[in-house]
């Protein structure tokens, strides 16, 4: 592989990453015809397709998949040495690519990097919203997608640490039968329609485990992606559902519904792959959220 350069490697990624040439020149910042020739360069290189092209999507071949593991550890090795001669300046640089949920009201995300930004100026960050929520953000960690991320009941083989608890509440429209009521058993809620996040999302899986720990069966006819506009969909009366007391915004019309038989909380931790060792510029991100945010 007398030929290939870091360069190529960065290539290969970006388009295993992003799932397409085009979305792959737009993180790079470069033309596409440039992302296609460096990936044929590469295949030629070593004698074999790395992805199956057709018009309606971009995958990894068998080869793809094998070269993908050995290629980020080759750039990660490369970015460790960048970092030990910059270590040796005193100086930090780098990019950190942080994975976040719709939304972490809990930790005030724009101010954080604002003082990374201050107190690092060679650092760079790129946030990655969850497009399938924790489970989603913590696969793209094992995978090496992203460096960091928030997520909510993070999986035991991440290096995680807990930042902040919220309890979760059920919320209803002010006319429902519950409101008047005010308290209500699990049991007693599964004979209405909710609102939710898909399979996947932290709030979803902590109510589910909730109902089948109860041994009831609910029905979520409404899936939101983005918790944080729930309320909106309860207020139309489509349906009941848990959330977080920052996610109702005042004079919303909503009641709360005291659940008698669970206690629902919602937990954000910070999360990191046990495999790869943090870059300086993670380290730094990590470090200035445990200055802000220490564990509870």
């Amino acid at each position: 592989m007398r030929a290939v350069e870091l360069r190529h490697l960065e290539y290969f990624l970006a388009v295993a990453d992003t799932g397409g040439f085009t979305q792959a020149a737009k993180a790079l910042h470069v033309v596409q015809s440039g992302v296609s020739a460096t990936i044929k360069a590469l295949e030629r290189e070593l004698g074999a397709e790395l992805f199956t092209r057709t018009p309606q999507e971009v995958t990894l071949t068998a080869a793809g998949r094998t070269f993908l593991p050995r290629a980020r550890e080759t750039l990660d090795s490369a970015r460790a040495a960048k970092d030990a001669v910059h270590g040796m300046r005193g100086a930090v640089q780098g990019t950190v690519t942080v994975g976040t949920l719709t939304s972490i009201d809990l930790v005030d995300l724009p101010e954080l990097l604002a003082a990374l930004r201050a107190r690092y100026p060679g650092v760079t960050v790129r946030l990655r919203a969850a497009m399938a929520g924790s489970a989603g953000l913590a696969q793209h960690l094992r995978e090496g997608r992203l460096d960091v991320a928030f997520l909510a009941l993070p999986p035991a083989d991440l290096d995680t640490r807990l930042l902040a608890s919220a309890p979760l509440a059920l919320y209803v429209p002010g006319s429902h039968p519950l409101a008047r009521t005010g308290r209500a058993t699990l049991a007693q809620l599964a004979e209405f329609p909710f609102v939710d996040t898909p399979p996947g999302f932290a709030n979803r899986t902590i109510v589910d485990q909730a109902f089948t720990a109860a041994g009831v069966t609910r029905e979520v006819t409404v899936e939101i992606a983005n918790v944080a506009t729930a309320a909106r969909f309860i207020q139309a009366g489509l349906g009941i559902g848990f959330l977080g007391h920052s996610l109702v915004p005042e004079h919303s019309g909503l009641a709360t519904v005291e659940v008698t038989d669970a206690d629902l909380c919602w937990e954000l931790s910070v999360a990191t792959a046990s495999t790869r060792r943090p870059s300086a510029a993670t380290r730094a991100f990590l470090d200035l959220l445990a200055e802000r945010h220490p564990s509870p």
